[in-house]
């Protein structure tokens, strides 16, 4: 999965803010850090994010897939976003992935999770986006439990928050699967101007 410790400033905003779920339906990475990191789950592998996968989010970009996100960005916008995902990638701040099954290495879809605090609480975040043709298969679940798992190898004990807009059914359910409780609601800003009702979701390991 890909490792993406985000800093509390600019990075954090700018990396955490694209990925609030943009799973439409319940349909669902390559990163850094060497190795594909693989499970039982559907055949769904995590990889961490690379060099061409500018054309992965580039394939997200579809206006269905960017209800939830302010629309499709420009290609501008989606190049600086995956230059960021690289250098936090090679910081170690961050980790980024393509989310891949054995019929289809090219990708479809992302995940990753970043360092996060959470009203001073010490946390992860994590997101994601399955492209449409995909979505209904459980593959955005399997991939979110993959990235669960790294986490915790990473830091145990840690929990892992998602905000999923409150509309945003699909991945709300996701969060449930996973095994995430449901905390409350919060309002945040994204895009930069517009303020919208999340749910607030946190997986926190038995016994930690």
């Amino acid at each position: 999965m890909i490792p993406i410790r985000l800093d509390r400033g600019r990075d954090a905003a700018a990396f955490g803010s694209f990925l609030y779920h943009s799973t439409q339906g319940a349909r669902g990475a390559r990163g850094a850090g060497g190795g594909c990191f693989t499970g039982n789950m559907s055949d769904v592998a995590l990889r961490p994010w690379a060099d061409d996968d500018l054309e992965t989010l580039r394939r997200a970009n579809a206006p269905e897939m960017m209800t939830y996100l302010g629309g499709p960005e420009t290609e501008e916008q989606l190049v600086a976003r995956h230059e960021r995902y690289l250098r936090l990638g090679r910081e170690g701040s961050a980790w980024m992935f393509r989310i891949v099954t054995p019929d289809h290495p090219e990708g479809v879809g992302t995940i990753g999770y970043w360092r996060h605090e959470h009203h001073g609480e010490r946390a992860f975040e994590t997101g994601w986006a399955v492209e449409t043709d995909y979505q209904g298969r459980g593959l955005a679940t399997a991939a979110l439990l993959l990235a669960l798992a790294d986490a915790a190898r990473r830091e145990p004990g840690l929990p892992v928050y998602a905000y999923p807009r409150v509309a945003n059914t699909a991945s709300n359910a996701i969060c449930r699967k996973a095994g995430f409780t449901l905390e409350g609601e919060e309002e945040f800003e994204h895009p930069k101007g517009t303020r919208a009702t999340s749910n607030v979701w946190v997986f926190r390991r038995s016994g930690a």
